[in-house]
């Protein structure tokens, strides 16, 4: 009996562990095997002797350690050895972006001031030209003189004159930075600096280009001015009028120290150029004053200056004029600029108007009918002085004409032909 009770209860069925697992309406079943517990076991022990063994490797090789903090040691000493070479090539570039934008303000500096220079002398210029043009000089030069650039040379000078704008930035200093920056990152193949001197050599040259056309101009006008006055006094000498055209002799005053050269260049050109326009004026104005002009445009001579038969008398007298067919009431017209001396009836003249034209030469107009100023007043080249008319001694209505010199009569063609002549310097 005693061993039947004892096999039962060695005998009885192990009861088997189960896990089970809800989700809501669905519940599953799963039995946890011995041998899934053996193995969990031999996992979780297989962990913890690999835990322990790494620990206890590291516990023994701490060289590993010490290597390893080295090489992170010497990967950061890296890194800051490359960024401090790195600040040190930027600081590199901004210096030399420095450098490059102050030699670049100072250039275009430079070459503002030629060119406010070239401005200033094409204002100076402007009365100059003035004159020039009232003294009877061509158009043509006065133009050339001016300073008028070809088309392709103003085309250069204006690319330079924006790109002197651009890199100062004009008006607004905002723009400047960008622009240098730029000259600063420049290709390659042409530095910023390389980029900047062509620039400034091709707007230098556009303005050294158009200043030497300046000077050449303003000389090539001062010969045509000489060349005028001497042509004019050659004219002029011709009728025995002496013409002193010389300026004053008398110069001076305390020593400075001259400007640069260029200044004085220009400066001596103006002067130059001045001197020349002031003896035109003179010459022109002494032109005007005397006896060149015709008593009765258009009308023809009937009686020439010297001897000839007295056509009341009959033999030789001294024509001492010239005399005009004119009908009665024609204008008669002054010669020259001057101040009436006589404006009467005197003799054999008739109605007489006598004009002192300076320097010892007068001027008469005899025979008239009618005389339209009187003694004192001031009368211009051209001005109509009278009528033509038959009194005094005549024998019919013309315009007698003289011209003296100290009141001795000399031949009036030879004024009239050099006012033909001096009508190209004087219109």
């Amino acid at each position: 009996m005693a061993h039947s009770a004892e096999h039962r209860t060695f005998g009885k069925k192990q009861k088997q562990h189960m896990l089970i697992l809800a989700s809501g309406d669905q519940i599953r079943h799963m039995t946890i095997r011995p041998w899934m517990t053996g193995v969990a076991l031999c996992f979780v022990g297989l962990l913890g002797t690999a835990y322990l063994a790494a620990t206890a490797y590291l516990i023994f090789r701490d060289d590993l350690i010490g290597a390893t903090m080295a090489h992170q040691a010497r990967m950061q000493h890296d890194y800051e050895d490359r960024i401090s070479a790195l600040r040190a090539q930027i600081d590199r570039v901004t210096s030399r972006q420095l450098l490059d934008q102050q030699v670049v303000e100072q250039k275009v500096e430079k070459l503002l001031e030629q060119q406010a220079a070239l401005t200033s002398r094409n204002g100076r210029l402007g009365g100059l030209l003035e004159r020039a043009e009232e003294s009877g000089l061509g158009t043509n030069e006065a133009s050339e003189a001016s300073g008028d650039v070809d088309p392709k040379k103003q085309a250069g000078l204006s690319g330079g004159v924006n790109a002197i704008e651009n890199l100062l930035g004009g008006k607004n200093k905002g723009a400047a930075a960008p622009v240098v920056a730029a000259l600063g990152y420049a290709p390659v193949g042409e530095s910023s600096s390389e980029r900047a001197d062509r620039v400034f050599s091709k707007v230098t040259l556009s303005l050294k280009s158009i200043e030497q056309d300046q000077l050449d101009r303003i000389t090539q006008l001062t010969r045509g001015a000489d060349r005028k006055t001497e042509e004019m006094a050659a004219i002029m000498s011709r009728t025995g009028v002496k013409i002193d055209d010389q300026q004053p002799s008398g110069i001076g005053g305390p020593f400075v120290e001259p400007q640069g050269t260029n200044g004085s260049i220009f400066e001596s050109s103006m002067n130059d150029l001045d001197i020349a326009l002031n003896r035109l004026e003179t010459m022109r104005a002494t032109a005007g004053e005397l006896p060149f002009g015709n008593p009765a445009p258009g009308r023809n001579i009937t009686s020439r200056f010297g001897n000839r038969m007295d056509p009341f008398l009959g033999r030789p007298a001294l024509h001492a004029g010239i005399d005009f067919q004119a009908e009665t009431g024609a204008n008669v017209r002054t010669t020259g600029a001057g101040t009436v001396v006589t404006a009467a009836n005197i003799g054999g003249y008739g109605n007489l108007v006598e004009i002192d034209h300076g320097q010892g030469i007068t001027t008469r107009y005899g025979h008239m009918s009618a005389i339209l100023v009187k003694a004192g007043d001031t009368v211009e080249a051209g001005d109509i002085i009278g009528r033509a008319g038959s009194t005094g001694r005549s024998t019919g209505p013309h315009v007698h004409y003289e011209v003296r010199r100290n009141d001795s009569p000399v031949d009036p063609m030879r004024f009239l032909n050099a006012g033909i002549k001096l009508q190209t310097y004087l219109n």
